[in-house]
C-alpha cells in the first residue's frame, strides 16, 4: 500500500538513497533540505524514473519553516505515514584537534589547534541542536499526521557514537546518544496510538561531511581513515545501499511489533574489541 514518506536531509547522499529506494516500492516521497536546490535534484532523478516525489525547503530547527512544508505536503501529497528523520551533522567548532589530553596541549598555540578547553559553546549547541532539536521538531510537526491512521511510524538517524562515543567529536556523539534515548521514549509515549518509533545507527559511511576527515585528496585513507577500517571486522566502509534493506524492514507493516529499537549498520565495529 501506498504511503506518504517525509524525510528531512533528503539532499544528502544516504538519505537520498533511502528515498529512491521508498519510492521504487510505490510510496509517495516528500524529499525536505534545508537548500531547496538539492532537495529538488533528488526528486528530479525520482520522477525521471516514474515514481512520485516532490521536493520542499524546510529547516528542522525552525518549526515554522516546517509548518509551512507540512502545508506544502498535504496539498501535493497528503498527510504523513511515515517520517524519516535524516538531517544532521558535525561541525568542526564542536570537535578537538587530538584524541588525547596532554599536558603540553595546553601550550599549542597554533593556529585552529583546539582542546576540550577550547571547544566553542556555540559549536556544541549547534550540533546538538541540528542532531537532537532537529529531531525532535519533525516528529512535533508530522507525527500529528499520524495518530488514528494505521501502519505509521519513524525512524531516526542515529549512529554507532551513541553506543560508544568517538574521540574527538564529543558534541555529536553527545547529540547521537540524545537521538537514541528519545528514539526509546516516542517508542513508549506512542505505543498507545499505534506509531512505530525505531533508529538506524550508521556506522562508517563516505559522505561529503566526512570525506576530508577520513580520505586525502589523493583517494588514500588517513591516519584516522586507517583506524577505522582497522577496527571494522569487515574491512571497509558503508555504503549507502547498505542502509536499504533495514530502512525497508523497519518502515513496512511486517514488522510491526517492532518499536524502540536501534540498530547498528556498521560492518561489525561496534561489536570488535579490538583483539
Amino acid at each position: 500500500m501506498s504511503k506518504v514518506i517525509v524525510i528531512t536531509g533528503a539532499g544528502g547522499v544516504l538519505c537520498s538513497t533511502l528515498a529512491k529506494a521508498l519510492a521504487k516500492l510505490g510510496h509517495k516521497i516528500a524529499v525536505l533540505d534545508l537548500k531547496f536546490e538539492a532537495a529538488e535534484i533528488v526528486a528530479k532523478d525520482i520522477r525521471s524514473s516514474g515514481d512520485e516525489a516532490h521536493a520542499f525547503e524546510a529547516n528542522v530547527l525552525d518549526k515554522a519553516s516546517l509548518e509551512k512544508a507540512r502545508t506544502e505536503i498535504h496539498k501535493k501529497l497528503g498527510s504523513c505515514d511515515i517520517l524519516i528523520n535524516g538531517a544532521g551533522g558535525n561541525h568542526p567548532l564542536g570537535t578537538t584537534s587530538k584524541p588525547f589530553l596532554f599536558e603540553s596541549d595546553l601550550k599549542d598555540t597554533t593556529e585552529g589547534f583546539k582542546t576540550f578547553f577550547d571547544l566553542d559553546p556555540e559549536g556544541i549547541k549547534f550540533v546538538f541542536n541540528l542532531n537532537f532539536i532537529g529531531t525532535l521538531l519533525p516528529t512535533q510537526i508530522f507525527a500529528e499526521d499520524m495518530v488514528g491512521k494505521d501502519g505509521c511510524s519513524i525512524l531516526n538517524i542515529s549512529s554507532m557514537n551513541a553506543f560508544t562515543p568517538l574521540t574527538k567529536i564529543p558534541a555529536y556523539s553527545g547529540a547521537k546518544a540524545a537521538v537514541s534515548n528519545f528514539t526509546q521514549w516516542l517508542a513508549v509515549h506512542f505505543s498507545k496510538v499505534g506509531i512505530r518509533v525505531n533508529a538506524l545507527a550508521p556506522g562508517f559511511f563516505l559522505t561529503d561531511q566526512n570525506r576530508t576527515l577520513l580520505t586525502n585528496s589523493d583517494g588514500s585513507l588517513t591516519q584516522r581513515g586507517q583506524q577505522i577500517i582497522d577496527q571494522t571486522p569487515m574491512g571497509r566502509y558503508g555504503e549507502p545501499e547498505d542502509l536499504i534493506s533495514t530502512t525497508l524492514f523497519l518502515c513496512d507493516e511486517n514488522s510491526s511489533f517492532v518499536t524502540g529499537v536501534v540498530i547498528p549498520i556498521d560492518g561489525g565495529f561496534s561489536a570488535y574489541s579490538g583483539v
